[in-house]
């Protein structure tokens, strides 16, 4: 009788979660916005991302910012993914881009870069020689330290970070997490429970983490080290419209950025600048276990070119194998499944067809297919060729983002709210890949006969697209 009473408990609490939820998530998407349009043609993607990118500019609410707010006494604190498109996402994103994400300021990142790849082939050596080595976490905590101290500058301890490092991959875990249970049962309905009270107690935890040194940078400030600047200090010192989805405010008044803010837009930085750099790192070594000829290759070109982090950026654009190697990895696995838009009234109808018109919509773009898709990729899509961005390939001149007039893939998104650290991103992933294929060879694993005598290419069916088992390799250290 007692477990029944609780479980009756239970599920009363559940519906008024989700009611709740559903009430505040129609202040931003009327009830009507349950139509979801999935693309996975590149014309189509460009015609509506590029071509038409004011009307595909807006992103859905994520149910755990819903939930956050609710938790705020409905005040919600918007980041770059989640602002409307508008004033405050303008702030945000200009801010950003033209600080710490310029190309003038990434030239500067070179001291960082080698601090931590020494660290990580010093990790590696360790283990090197002594059977497979699993290298997801190596790698995760390589990369995140150089994004924490371009975030925080130099002054941040080594426990700070790896406590920050532990807290951003958790968030990340649980946020995009498999919900393996049928959608509406109670099951479903007790995990996603489960999984936004974990997530709101892992952004509490980001807080006492972040908002301690956030307070330290406003007491006291030392001059920018190398040209460098870091991020938290720009959000210091930056001003932004004092009207938004939780104030009224008088024309031209601005604010500076609330704490909350802080928080998401921080917790978005390390995160998203750490997890496709490290998730782009494991698939394209694992290729390389798995095509020896290719990373041959790619050794031969960094042997001959030199030190690519002591040559910054100027030296990795002399690699060519080594960009095509990077983008055949982006093009074969995109880091992000799918870009959504939530797209108002009947502005998608010209673009995505009369089905599209009336009422709000979702519109998924699958990244994954369009990047393989056979109308535009005619050379065995679905195979790992670098040469086809080379010279006289189908690839030629295709780059992270789709040009003006065409769509070949798109890994970093496209239109106005393309992924703004695509830079920061292809530079860090170049210069860790150079490096661990100057001093190490890789070969698969003793165990690997199940999968051809490679390692399994499966991917983890989530938000994040990870190798489904993390990749274990053989290391030699080269001499």
């Amino acid at each position: 009788m007692e477990l029944f009473v609780l479980y009756a408990l239970l599920l009363l609490g559940l519906s008024v979660l989700f009611r709740r939820r559903r009430r505040s998530h129609t202040s931003r998407a009327p009830a009507a916005a349950v139509a979801i349009h999935k693309i996975m043609d590149p014309a189509v993607a460009h015609r509506a991302l590029v071509e038409n990118a004011d009307d595909f500019s807006n992103r859905p609410v994520p149910p755990f910012i819903t939930f956050l707010a609710d938790s705020n006494g409905g005040r919600r604190g918007e980041s770059l993914a989640t602002a409307p498109y508008g004033p405050l996402w303008r702030a945000f994103r200009c801010n950003l881009t033209s600080e710490t994400l310029h190309p003038s300021r990434l030239a500067y990142l070179a001291p960082l870069q080698r601090e931590a790849i020494t660290d990580l082939v010093a990790s590696l050596r360790l283990s090197a020689g002594e059977g497979a080595v699993s290298v997801r976490d190596d790698l995760y905590a390589a990369v995140f330290s150089v994004v924490a101290r371009l975030c925080f500058g130099d002054g941040v301890d080594e426990r700070h970070v790896r406590a920050m490092r532990y807290v951003i991959r958790d968030f990340q875990k649980y946020a995009v997490g498999e919900v393996r249970a049928s959608p509406g049962s109670v099951r479903a309905k007790l995990a996603e429970w489960r999984r936004l009270r974990r997530l709101l107690a892992l952004h509490r935890r980001m807080g006492e983490l972040f908002l301690p040194l956030i307070a330290a940078r406003r007491e006291s400030r030392p001059p920018p080290c190398d040209g460098r600047r870091p991020y938290v200090d720009s959000l210091i010192d930056l001003r932004v419209p004092a009207a938004d989805g939780n104030h009224q405010a008088k024309e031209g008044e601005q604010r500076g950025v609330r704490e909350d803010e802080m928080v998401n837009l921080v917790s978005e930085f390390l995160g998203a600048g750490t997890g496709t750099v490290a998730a782009c790192l494991e698939w394209a070594l694992a290729h390389l276990v798995n095509s020896q000829e290719v990373q041959k290759k790619l050794r031969g070109e960094v042997d001959g070119g030199g030190d690519a982090v002591s040559g910054g950026r100027s030296l990795i654009r002399g690699m060519p194998y080594l960009n095509a190697v990077v983008l055949e990895t982006l093009r074969l696995h995109p880091q992000v499944s799918f870009v959504q838009r939530h797209v108002h009234g009947d502005a998608a109808a010209a673009v995505l067809g009369a089905t599209a018109s009336g009422g709000d919509l979702f519109v998924k773009f699958t990244v994954g297919d369009i990047g393989r898709d056979k109308k535009t990729w005619k050379e065995a899509p679905d195979e790992f060729r670098p040469e086809r961005f080379l010279p006289g390939g189908e690839g030629e001149n295709v780059g992270p983002l789709p040009g003006p007039k065409e769509m070949k893939m798109m890994p970093f998104g496209a239109g106005h709210r393309f992924c703004p650290g695509v830079g920061l991103a292809m530079m860090n992933t170049k210069c860790f890949l150079a490096a661990l294929v100057r001093e190490f060879e890789w070969t698969p694993p003793t165990d690997s006969e199940d999968f051809g005598g490679g390692v399994d290419l499966t991917e983890l069916d989530t938000f994040v697209k990870l190798i489904k088992t993390p990749l274990s390799a053989r290391l030699t250290q080269r001499t």
